[in-house]
């Protein structure tokens, strides 16, 4: 070979170590680029063991959303424009509203009356009472009103009111439920819950739905998962309330020296990093450095704080990389410990073997042609 090719191998040899095919930063450029507390941005790395996991997990709880002040206050069992009522009016003496005897003399009974619609002025019509205001009163105060309505017409009435149907006790509930559409509120059946559950409730994972409730020009939302969970959460609706569930799937994303480079759902339930890796088709065995798995993630700063972290803080929160041995039989433990959080991102340096192996191959490419080109050369010549 001619000096100046052989040169040029070297040349070629000397760059290609910063320029060869990489599918992320190596173990040792991530502890390089660790920065100091006084740089904003920067990112802090942290080794994951059995005390670490457990500082993260004892930590001040997120503030998570809530519904708690969406809870409603007003009945649901009041009566409204546009109600149907059913009236049942009973008189000892029988004269208006009781049968005859068969010697034609008045006797004690009642009747009911044919559905009554209320009005637009909040009024039910009833025979010898005329308009009676309902509106806003419930069915036993309703009854009261229409028996004071009959007093002088009508011997000591007794009068029973029920709502047979109120179209506007109702809320609508959207979104990820199998039965989208209006749910009628009841006593005793008023909670998100109810609705929900009236609707077929939904298909996907509690975790990955937010419940959102829309009243009066305001929001409030929190995840499904929490209103199944917490009591507090499961609030009474108000009618007219518009129940929305939408679909908020959590994923993490793997890449690296693993199985699978992709994006994952989460799935039902907490999930370890020892799951996520599994998910994610374990490490690579050929190229993977099993003694540093890497976990990049925006931290909490009430987090990084019981961490001993001052990292300054980003708008999504403090940068860190927590970083496991599996290689250590206490990481693979450590790992069925440590609970992946959405947006997570999974990550696996290759070692310096497969680095190593890769350059050389690079090398050998790269000889290979230079040695063609040799001979070519000492061909065209010849």
């Amino acid at each position: 070979m001619t000096r100046p090719l052989f040169t040029l191998l070297i040349l070629i040899a000397l760059a290609g170590c910063s320029t060869l095919p990489a599918d992320g930063p190596t173990a040792r450029a991530i502890d390089a680029g660790a920065t100091g507390t006084d740089i904003a941005g920067g990112y802090a790395v942290v080794d994951l063991d059995y005390a670490t996991v457990e500082r993260i997990k004892t930590a001040t709880p997120a503030n998570e959303a809530s519904l708690a002040a969406a809870a409603g206050t007003a009945p649901s069992d009041v009566i409204a424009v546009g109600d149907t009522l059913s009236i049942a009016i009973f008189e000892p003496g029988g004269a208006l509203f009781g049968g005859r005897s068969a010697s034609g003399t008045a006797s004690s009974g009642g009747s009911s009356l044919p559905p009554v619609v209320v009005d637009r002025n909040g009024a039910a019509g009833v025979p010898f009472a005329g308009p009676v205001q309902v509106a806003g009163m419930t069915g036993p105060q309703a009854a009261e009103a229409v028996r004071r309505a009959l007093i002088g017409k009508v011997g000591a009435p007794q009068v029973v009111v029920s709502i047979a149907a109120s179209p506007s006790n109702a809320v609508t509930v959207l979104g990820e439920v199998r039965n989208p559409g209006r749910a009628p509120l009841a006593v005793g059946a008023d909670r998100i819950l109810d609705v929900i559950a009236a609707a077929g409730g939904t298909a996907r994972a509690v975790e990955d739905i937010e419940v959102a409730v829309q009243r009066d020009g305001l929001t409030f939302t929190a995840p499904l998962s929490t209103v199944t969970s917490t009591f507090g959460e499961n609030v009474r609706l108000a009618r007219g309330d518009q129940v929305n569930l939408r679909y908020r799937p959590r994923r993490y994303s793997a890449f690296g020296a693993l199985g699978t480079v992709s994006q994952i759902d989460m799935g039902a339930g907490p999930l370890t990093l020892g799951t996520a890796l599994s998910r994610a088709g374990g490490l690579d065995t050929n190229s993977a450095d099993a003694r540093s798995e890497l976990v990049f993630r925006y931290e909490r700063p009430e987090v990084a704080a019981a961490l001993g972290l001052t990292q300054p803080a980003t708008v999504r929160g403090v940068p860190v990389v927590y970083r496991l041995n599996m290689a250590d039989p206490a990481g693979v433990f450590t790992a069925g410990n440590f609970l992946i959080q959405p947006d997570d991102m999974l990550y696996a340096p290759r070692s310096g073997a497969a680095e190593a192996r890769k350059f050389f191959d690079f090398i050998q490419s790269i000889t290979r042609v230079i040695y063609d080109v040799s001979v070519t050369s000492a061909l065209s010549v010849n």
